[in-house]
């Protein structure tokens, strides 16, 4: 099994002026607030296949939608997690707004909406990459031992209770991705309820899953993963917090 070595990129960066501690919006101006930016600790994505056999953990993308290949018209639904308790987030903070920036580098489809939604089973992230010959991803690569699957949340041993993922029905945020480019989801107070629980408790911590349009062909989308090749286009999440 490859081993993963994980990354945190964090920025903290003080929205307060000596005598002056006016707080941005998102915080209602409750006082002095900092922020954190962090790089997933771990991502994939879930192709969606009978054998569970797909994976994508070391690759440069995830994607969300449906394909509308000849040989395969299927479901991908990409999973990020971010470890906030490994950040410098002082314990007892408050969490006041978050918001997830992602890259969307390659699509054949118009406006979709794409959905957060908050995991609620543990899932890992291999050495599985499905780079081809072409550059592309999008129809995965042979899932190693530990990567999360269609049917697996770790492979080939522990099983989701549905196909597809554990996760909460409501969704935390939407937005709409059109062209490619930079998107944001958030903050809404569903993100910060969620990010706000990983912080008092590690132990509920599994991430979020991008869920697009599952309905038609021809709407996958495809996003920089946390081992892009290009700093930026790595998913970003963005916590502003005030300190107790």
């Amino acid at each position: 099994m490859k081993t993963t070595v994980l990354r945190l990129a964090i920025v903290t960066s003080f929205v307060a002026c000596a005598g002056n501690t006016t707080a941005p919006p998102e915080n209602g101006g409750n006082g002095s607030v900092q922020s954190v930016t962090l790089e997933p600790d771990r991502d994939n994505t879930l192709y969606e296949d009978p054998n569970g056999a797909l994976s994508n953990g070391a690759g440069d993308f995830i994607f969300v939608g449906r394909t509308g290949a000849t040989a395969q018209d299927a479901i991908r639904r990409a999973l990020v997690r971010f470890d906030v308790t490994g950040s410098t987030i002082p314990v007892g903070s408050t969490v006041d707004s978050v918001r997830l920036r992602m890259n969307m580098s390659r699509t054949r489809a118009g406006p979709t909406n794409v959905t957060l939604h908050r995991v609620t089973s543990d899932w890992g992230e291999a050495g599985s990459d499905a780079i081809g010959p072409s550059g592309q991803e999008g129809t995965g690569a042979a899932a190693e031992s530990g990567d999360a699957t269609w049917i697996h949340r770790f492979f080939d041993v522990d099983q989701w209770a549905a196909l597809g993922g554990d996760f909460v029905s409501a969704e935390s945020a939407s937005t709409q991705v059109m062209t490619t480019g930079f998107y944001t989801w958030g903050s809404t107070a569903s993100m910060v309820a969620d990010v706000g629980g990983w912080l008092n408790n590690a132990s509920t911590n599994f991430g979020w899953i991008l869920i697009g349009d599952e309905s038609a062909s021809m709407t996958a989308k495809q996003f920089g993963s946390r081992d892009n090749s290009d700093a930026d286009n790595r998913p970003k999440l963005t916590i502003f917090y005030s300190q107790p």
